[in-house]
């Protein structure tokens, strides 16, 4: 069940409530307690669980077939009719506080989002999904009874299911269960990320390692050019260990353990990131060879081959995805929600094919432009 609100949906004095409500959600409503929320799909081996991320809430479960009902009888019982005790709610603030000390404590979690919060400076794309201890303590039950209300909406929902089940059977099942919440209709409108301005940072920290992001604004859900950023991105940085810079910062020199790159995009903005970690005195050669293939990029037109060799990557991942079915059950679920539509593989597969070596070379001078990119460094604490 896909919901579209997240963290970008919140004030500043209540930073982490949306991922708040995800953790309430599990614990009391008008029928059961916590245990017989957990128990309910635990005790059939079935699992439950949920995630926030900046623009969606999603609570997910896997279960044997003949238990549908059971698993969709309790996600409308979470999301509808939780009560938010006092009591639970306080418990929970302690639980993601350790969870926020937790993150702090692994600079390559915390890096990826405080680089965001530099990108997107003083918007509510920036800020931490954890949110931080002040706006968290201050979090009242009225306080989640009213995001739930303006976020919450039946129209900005999404109900997906994979398995050998006939459809008509289905929407049956969920009208008997659903209709009777009512049709709710949100009219919040985002605001997009429009002023960008490159950012330089360093942060001494009580760490032993140099953590350092580099990365620039990139393009919205609806830009054209985002399937060549997704290209682009996989080849300099992506899964697997023959991307660029992976082959040239520790294959060939041996100074950093992980180095990737990731481009995540935004319903109005995107990011585009690539992360390090290095012993402090290898740090600037680091620096050096990633700006070195980044430049690489933009100065020279992908050949035939390697423009072949990029696509079929990128498109052997993806189709290789598709065997994770709660990874493609859930990316179907956001396409609904973002384009009303669900985009197929061969889709995508044709996409990849018609991109050019001068579309990805016209992407690299934009995203990868030296003078846009922002950084960002965890310097460690001498002695």
């Amino acid at each position: 069940m896909l919901i579209n609100a997240g963290a970008r949906d919140e004030i500043p004095n209540h930073y982490g409530i949306a991922h708040f409500i995800e953790h309430l959600l599990f614990k009391k409503t008008e029928r059961r307690n916590t245990n017989q929320i957990l128990n309910r799909l635990e005790l059939v081996g079935a699992d439950l669980n949920a995630y926030t991320t900046k623009e969606y809430t999603c609570v997910h479960a896997s279960f044997l077939k003949e238990h549908l009902l059971r698993v969709m009888d309790l996600f409308e019982d979470i999301v509808f009719h939780s009560v938010f005790p006092e009591t639970e709610m306080e418990k929970e603030k302690s639980v993601i506080l350790d969870e926020i000390a937790s993150y702090q404590d692994s600079p390559e979690d915390a890096i990826m989002d405080d680089f965001e919060d530099l990108v997107f400076k003083n918007h509510s794309l920036g800020h931490n999904i954890l949110g931080i201890t002040t706006s968290l303590m201050s979090i009242n039950r009225s306080d989640v009874l009213s995001f739930l209300k303006q976020y919450y909406c039946t129209n900005e929902m999404v109900i997906a299911i994979t398995g050998k089940y006939n459809l008509g059977r289905l929407k049956l099942l969920l009208e008997g269960l659903f209709d009777k919440i009512g049709p709710t209709q949100s009219s919040c409108a985002r605001k997009a990320h429009v002023h960008y301005l490159p950012q330089q940072m360093t942060i001494t920290k009580p760490i032993v390692q140099n953590h350092s992001s580099i990365g620039n604004v990139a393009y919205h859900l609806y830009d054209n050019r985002k399937i060549g950023m997704m290209v682009l991105n996989n080849l300099l940085g992506g899964m697997g260990m023959s991307s660029r810079l992976n082959l040239e910062i520790r294959e060939k020199y041996g100074i950093a353990y992980t180095i990737e790159s990731n481009y995540t995009p935004y319903t109005d903005s995107g990011v585009f990131s690539i992360y390090y970690g290095t012993d402090e005195d290898k740090a600037e050669k680091a620096d050096k060879l990633v700006h070195k293939e980044l430049r690489k990029l933009r100065e020279n037109k992908l050949g035939v081959l390697q423009l072949h060799q990029a696509k079929q990557k990128f498109i052997g991942q993806i189709a290789l995805a598709e065997e994770n079915r709660m990874g493609v059950l859930i990316t179907m679920a956001k396409n609904i929600l973002d384009y009303g539509r669900v985009n197929t593989l061969e889709e995508i597969v044709e996409q990849v094919n018609v991109l050019t070596a001068e579309d990805l070379l016209a992407i690299s001078n934009e995203v990868f432009d030296a003078a846009k990119l922002s950084s960002l460094n965890f310097h460690p604490a001498e002695g």
